[in-house]
Order: C-alpha cells, then sequence, then structure tokens
C-alpha cells in the first residue's frame, strides 16, 4: 500500500526549497532601487570607459577543454556511489564500472591524440 504521509518531508522540502527564491526576487524587486540613468546604464570596466565592440572570438579550444573537464567531474559523481557501496553490489556492478572508466579512458587518450588537451 502506497503511504502518502511517508513524502511529508519531502513536499515540505519542496515547498520551502521553492518558496526561498521567490521570497528573495520579490524582497529583491521591492527594496530596490530604480534610478535608470545615464551611469545605470553604462558598461562598468574598473572605472575606466570602454573602448571598442564588446564581442570578442574566442577560440574553440577553451570550450572544448570546458567539456572535457566537464565529462570528467560528471564520470567522479557516477563513481562515487558505486565505490560507496561496492562490497553489496557484486562482481556485475564492478564489470559495469570497469567499462564505464575504460570508455572514458579511451575517450581521454583520443581527445589527447587530437590535441584538444593542449592549452595553447
Amino acid at each position: 500500500m502506497f503511504l502518502l504521509y511517508e513524502y511529508d518531508i519531502f513536499w515540505a522540502f519542496l515547498i520551502i526549497s521553492s518558496f526561498i527564491p521567490i521570497l528573495a526576487f520579490l524582497i529583491s524587486g521591492i527594496l530596490a532601487p530604480i534610478n535608470k540613468g545615464p551611469e545605470k546604464l553604462s558598461s562598468y570596466e574598473s572605472g575606466i570607459e570602454p573602448i571598442g565592440d564588446a564581442w570578442l572570438q574566442f577560440r574553440i579550444r577553451y570550450y572544448i577543454f570546458a567539456l572535457i573537464f566537464v565529462v570528467f567531474d560528471v564520470e567522479t559523481v557516477f563513481l562515487y556511489p558505486w565505490a560507496m557501496s561496492f562490497d553489496v553490489l557484486g562482481v556485475s556492478v564492478f564489470i559495469e564500472a570497469f567499462i564505464f572508466v575504460l570508455i572514458l579512458i579511451v575517450g581521454s587518450v583520443y581527445a589527447w591524440r587530437k590535441g584538444a588537451l593542449e592549452w595553447s
């Protein structure tokens, strides 16, 4: 039988965590000053007037480097729960995690060979 009262803490947490950002936006909208003069609308660069166009092109290598970092960062998030319950899960889960790590190693070797890990 599905008992709804077991989820009271979840619903309370969900309601409170939804209410806090809404309350923060409402309070900041009420208390924030509304002075929109030329000083407020201008760009601020350390007190110096900006010169030239604000659009700059970055090399794609920076984005690739960031994506590779995110992939390996997410890898640790997936491996941590597995490592914490390794003794309970058994050999089949160990083989699955080994295949997962092997695929990530193959991907990192591929990125290394293509030169995606070189900063300059």
